[in-house]
């Protein structure tokens, strides 16, 4: 595997979750913190950009990491 950030395949984190884990998929994926993910989510609900819908939508077509 390789140490390139951007090589790593999107997966749903299996340590680094609240609700399903996509924040955190997204942060391991990129190299970014997850807190950082998750509040951007966050503003993006309250902006009204459908917040919530796109992290369901992660969320199903997102799969999760192997163990």
């Amino acid at each position: 595997m390789s140490n390139n950030p951007l090589s790593n395949k999107l997966q749903r984190s299996r340590n680094d979750r609240y609700i399903a884990g996509v924040c955190g998929g997204i942060a391991e994926t990129y190299g970014i913190n997850a807190t950082l993910v998750r509040l951007l989510f966050v503003v993006a609900t309250l902006a009204g950009f459908a917040g919530v819908l796109l992290y369901i939508v992660a969320w199903i077509l997102m799969p999760e990491a192997p163990i």
